[in-house]
């Protein structure tokens, strides 16, 4: 594989160091992008942009700034936010604040990005199989499940706008995760869902552009 530059947002911990840490391993040009800087990041071969909070529009502009005319091989918007919805205890700032750096975010970063995409670029969104409407069998986490059901419709408008441009857009399941989001209750490491979404990526193509999937390949109901 030749050596690509990888773009990837919420990178001090968790999937999106696992994908910075193994990217970089495999001799990609890795650019880290995080609100707030963590030790095991700053110990990467990787460039780190800090202080980047993707719900701010003045950030995404010294985001794109320091870019440059830098190109971008893969762009990852990982940076996610779960708060618990439940019914009966719905904080509608909570739920707000989900939709700005689950939905909004991954939009606004991509349209920022767009002159650092070429033909051959691909876009991958990490979302959620709690944002497939077929999926939901359990009910609650209300706004993290609307903000990833609106990333996922959001991610197939992508697809279909950049498709002319040559760049493929994948919407991501990545696995329940072992993280602190979940207080590390998954049942897979992130350095293994980090492989697998890796490999979805890698297969990714203007074929398959637009699609859901989980990151053991298998084709999530929308």
């Amino acid at each position: 594989m030749s050596q690509q530059q990888v773009l990837i947002t919420g990178a001090n911990r968790g999937i999106g160091y696992e994908f910075a840490r193994q990217y970089a391993e495999q001799g990609h040009k890795v650019i880290a992008v995080c609100r707030n800087n963590s030790k095991q990041l700053t110990e990467l071969d990787v460039e780190i942009i800090e202080g980047i909070d993707v719900t701010k529009a003045s950030d995404l502009l010294r985001l794109s700034e320091t870019l440059g005319d830098k190109k971008i091989d893969v762009l990852i918007n990982n940076a996610g936010l779960l708060h618990k919805d439940e019914l009966g205890e719905l904080d509608a700032g909570n739920i707000r604040a989900q939709f700005e750096v689950n939905a909004l975010a991954p939009l606004r970063v991509t349209e920022a990005l767009l002159p650092n995409l070429k033909n051959g670029s691909k876009v991958a969104l990490i979302t959620s199989r709690m944002g497939s409407i077929g999926d939901n069998g359990s009910g609650s986490r209300y706004g993290y499940r609307m903000s990833k059901a609106a990333l996922n419709a959001a991610g197939k408008s992508l697809a279909l706008d950049l498709k002319d441009k040559g760049i493929s857009v994948v919407l991501l399941h990545p696995g329940f995760v072992q993280t602190e989001m979940v207080n590390h209750a998954g049942d897979i490491p992130p350095e293994t869902a980090a492989e697998r979404l890796m490999q979805r990526i890698e297969e990714l193509n203007l074929d398959t552009t637009g699609q859901f999937f989980h990151s053991n390949g298998e084709s999530l109901p929308w």
